[in-house]
């Protein structure tokens, strides 16, 4: 929408923001029982959160978000074969929505990298302008 185009940049930085906050979320939950969660004492669950902790903060602030938003793909992907496509191949009927979106929003994060209202983007600017 035309409309839209002039904010562009300020809509992916709230989509960065808000997708690393839920992916923290899911690790706090995991790993401390945060949110309502239940604490996992699994091992793959827990590396699982760590994962889901570290690069969701990373994401969120938008500090080295294209790594840590590849990293957070990956293991979404991995995910999503290693628990939901086992039961179904379509995530639909396996649960697996949440999986795939995570994956592919990360994915287009990992593309874009941090943008405007980051960490990164204040760390780019020459310090007179800060």
């Amino acid at each position: 929408m035309p409309f839209l185009e002039r904010f562009t940049d300020a809509l992916y930085a709230l989509f960065r923001i808000v997708f690393g906050l839920m992916f923290f979320s899911h690790g706090g939950q995991k790993l401390f029982g945060w949110f309502g969660g239940q604490k996992m004492d699994a091992t793959l669950p827990l590396v699982a959160g760590w994962i889901e902790l570290v690069t969701g903060l990373l994401i969120l602030i938008g500090l080295f978000a294209g790594v840590a938003a590849f990293i957070a793909s990956g293991e979404m992907a991995v995910a999503y074969f290693m628990v939901h496509a086992k039961t179904h191949w379509w995530p639909i009927v396996n649960h697996g929505e949440a999986a795939v979106l995570y994956c592919f929003a990360f994915l287009y994060i990992a593309a874009r990298g941090s943008g405007i209202w980051s960490v990164d983007g204040l760390r780019a600017q020459p310090a007179a302008r800060r």
